[in-house]
């Protein structure tokens, strides 16, 4: 009887093996043959890890070059115009980071998570074929190591959901063009062996969907699983509850239904009609999104609750989602102090704790060997410390949040917004940048050496403050009127503030994958936060001291900084904001009494942290805003408050975003043209925004005109008083050979459409 089941696992590698070369055929250092080697090598060591633990259904196809919807539009032949007189890789990495002809492809995060997938490009009008070529290959791949995998494919209706349609139809309509693409590709799958297991990924059924998406499910899979009789398909969904999806597709002859009994504990609602159904049920019970150490005995008692609707031989122990979102091994943590280490779970770790949990639960404890009896002490003394550690609580923390009683700034936006303009004096299409500039080699160096004691303070510093000149000096010359001082000191625009706030844990090798080669390092958080001494006050104020222009300070929201965390899960996510967002109150207090009159406020993660669930909604957008608002409480009237949001749909949070009240907001729209902008007009929105002008998630260089005709478009939705110029985003990921010329273009573009105007 198979008794465990993994959804996904990480594909980076434990040294970021894949990261690694494929920036280096990027820069053109190496053949993309070098990287189809280091891409084999690790699929073959990820699938025999997974092997050596126990794992019986272990996938292929879960492997990618940069991401796996991308992979999927390439499956379906569904190539955008543009991208078609290229071939192979260069073909590939066009369409995900763009070319000097063309610009990538738009790319938004995956759910609620810090993951970002390539948005495929559909229209009526398109034909559609099948390349099996990488699925096939995947699975020979592992069946020559004597693996037999399941296949994982994104499924149908998911990808048409998280897919947009350049000829503005609805995206749905192109269900009839993409199932019977989907039916050849398992017609192909099944001559494969005697019997395959193929994953469908549906995780869009845990959005809680509309009656018209619901009918889609059944004829789908009523299609799909009576393409061939040795075809056994597992529809899984994750991340949320999918209860309305659950009760169509136990009237489906698929073979198994798998649901995330941690992030979805309503799916516990489902379990009778499974039940009745006979379908196998892959049970998520091990976090794949966080890095606590699962809790044996208390998911024991979880697993035991579902076998009493779930017949045993009917269940299968799994991950609540792909082990993507969590870090590959602690095998490297060599310096995280050995009590913390004891409280956590990477995903070569969560392996093991899922072959312990089937054991225990299919076999009894009276089956474990020496090994696994030590494994199951070990956990159950680590949890309880947990529970207990002196590092946990701090009651001085507690009591100061508890009576915080600041929650928001003094007057309204326009009052501030009149006064502001008068004291900084700034145009209309005033330019600047988001914040960061690029992180050198010797930048990364310098940070690395003095952590590890081989340089000075002194010699720290002064390389640092040596970088600020340079980028204060390029600025200057650059023409940019509101300028930043380069964030040189920092390594992560969330790991920098924990590394200074108590509560906070940090990892050497803890790297996720964010989107295709840019991996993030995400601290933890295990106990209460305050902020011993300021953070940012000595490099703002320096970086003011040498220019006479404006100098914004730079900080990490509240909200963000919870989001691109791992979270403690032994209090609520916003207690735990609250706490970090007093916190930032202090620092933002700071910065305006050391003469800064513009501070920026990063909530890249705001969107990310939604809930699937529309009736969950209400509750996040309420300690969520009410955080935000209190980090900038402590700012005067005359401070101007900025905020930045990465790619996000914004139509559904716009009064969300009015009500955190800030005076200027950033946003990423140079992949969406001015369609994301155009809710701001809709809602009469008064503040000012910061739409982005250019896309530095792609290497090219845009030129004059391209920015020119951008501005011009932003110009048909708002008014220039309304406006601010910058780049999408951060530059840190870019090298100055590309951002130099991109900042002069867009100061450059400003002058010429500040001239058409004025005539």
């Amino acid at each position: 009887m198979s008794k465990n089941y993994i959804v996904g696992f990480p594909r980076i590698g434990e040294q970021r093996e894949l990261k690694k070369v494929l920036e280096e055929f990027w820069a053109k250092k190496c053949s993309f043959d070098v990287v189809l080697k280091v891409a084999k090598e690790l699929k073959a060591r990820h699938w025999e890890y997974q092997r050596d633990a126990g794992v019986e259904f272990i996938s292929s196809n879960d492997f990618s070059l940069y991401d796996n919807m991308l992979d999927t539009s390439v499956m379906l032949g569904a190539i955008p115009k543009r991208f078609r007189y290229l071939k192979g890789e260069e073909l590939y990495f066009a369409m995900a980071r763009g070319n000097e002809e063309c610009v990538a492809m738009e790319m938004t995060k995956w759910f609620n998570t810090n993951y970002h997938y390539i948005v495929p490009e559909l229209s009526l009008e398109e034909s559609y074929t099948l390349n099996a070529s990488k699925i096939i290959d995947e699975y020979r791949e592992a069946k020559a190591l004597g693996i037999k995998t399941k296949i994982n494919i994104i499924g149908p209706i998911t990808y048409l959901g998280l897919s947009k349609r350049v000829d503005r139809g609805d995206v749905y309509e192109l269900w009839s063009k993409i199932v019977p693409i989907y039916e050849e590709l398992l017609k192909v799958i099944s001559t494969f062996d005697d019997e395959v297991v193929v994953q469908i990924d549906e995780p869009i059924f845990a959005k809680g969907l509309g009656t018209k998406v619901l009918s889609l499910i059944k004829p789908t899979y009523d299609r799909l699983a009576r393409v061939s009789p040795n075809i056994k398909i597992a529809v899984v969904t994750y991340f949320e509850h999918s209860n309305e999806a659950t009760k169509i597709l136990v009237h489906t002859p698929i073979w198994a239904i798998g649901l995330d009994f941690l992030y979805g504990d309503e799916n516990l609602k489902s379990l009778d009609i499974i039940a009745m159904s006979g379908k196998k049920l892959i049970a998520g019970v091990v976090d794949g999104r966080n890095i606590w150490r699962c809790d044996i005995e208390k998911t024991t008692h979880i697993l035991e609750s579902i076998s009493n609707f779930v017949s045993k031989e009917n269940i299968l122990i799994s991950s609540s989602c792909s082990l993507l979102h969590v870090p590959f091994t602690l095998k490297y943590e060599e310096k995280m102090s050995g009590e913390i280490k004891e409280w956590l779970s990477f995903a070569l770790e969560k392996l093991s704790e899922i072959s312990l949990l089937s054991k225990l639960f299919f076999d009894r404890e009276d089956s474990l060997d020496e090994r696994e009896k030590e494994a199951l002490s070990s956990n159950i003394k680590a949890n309880q410390s947990r529970k207990n550690s002196p590092f946990i609580h701090d009651k001085t923390v507690q009591d100061r949040v508890e009576n915080h009683t600041k929650l928001q700034r003094e007057g309204d936006a326009k009052e501030r917004l009149k006064l502001q303009r008068e004291i900084l004096g700034y145009s209309d299409l005033v330019t600047t940048t988001i914040g960061s500039f690029p992180q050198t080699p010797q930048l990364r160096c310098a940070r690395s050496d003095f952590k590890a004691a081989l340089i000075s303070k002194e010699s720290y510093e002064a390389e640092m403050k040596r970088y600020i000149d340079e980028c204060v000096e390029f600025q200057e010359e650059c023409g940019l009127e509101i300028l930043v001082h380069g964030e040189p000191e920092r390594n992560d625009m969330v790991e920098y503030f924990g590394e200074q706030l108590s509560g906070y844990g940090f990892s050497q090798n803890g790297w996720v994958q964010s989107y295709g080669s840019r991996c993030v390092k995400p601290p933890f958080i295990y106990g209460d936060i305050s902020r011993p001494r300021p953070m940012t006050v000595e490099w703002i104020a320096y970086a003011q001291s040498k220019t006479s222009r404006i100098m914004k300070g730079m900080l990490t929201g509240p909200v963000t900084i919870l989001n691109w965390s791992f979270v403690r899960d032994d209090m609520s996510r916003g207690e735990v904001s609250k706490q970090i967002a007093v916190a930032l109150s202090d620092e933002i207090d700071d910065l305006q009494k050391a003469g800064i009159k513009i501070i920026q406020v990063d909530e890249a993660a705001f969107k990310e942290g939604y809930p699937l669930r529309g009736e969950k909604i209400k509750a996040y957008e309420a300690w969520a805003t009410r955080d935000f608002k209190i980090a900038v409480s402590s700012a005067k009237k005359e401070t101007q408050i900025h905020t930045h949001m990465c790619y996000s749909e914004f139509n559904d949070i716009i009064n969300t975003i009015e009500d955190m009240d800030a005076d200027v907001i950033s946003i990423e729209t140079a992949r969406s043209g001015n369609e994301l902008l155009k809710i701001f007009k809709k809602v009469g929105y008064t503040k000012e925004v910061g739409p982005g002008v250019y896309d530095i998630h792609s290497p090219r260089i845009p030129s004059v005109e391209e920015i020119v005709k951008q501005i011009e478009l932003l110009l048909e939705v708002l008014p220039k008083e309304q406006l601010w110029i910058n780049p999408d985003c951060g530059l840190k990921t870019r090298k100055w050979e590309e951002v130099k010329p991109s900042l002069q273009n867009m100061v450059e573009a400003v002058r010429i459409v500040r001239e058409k105007l004025k005539s």
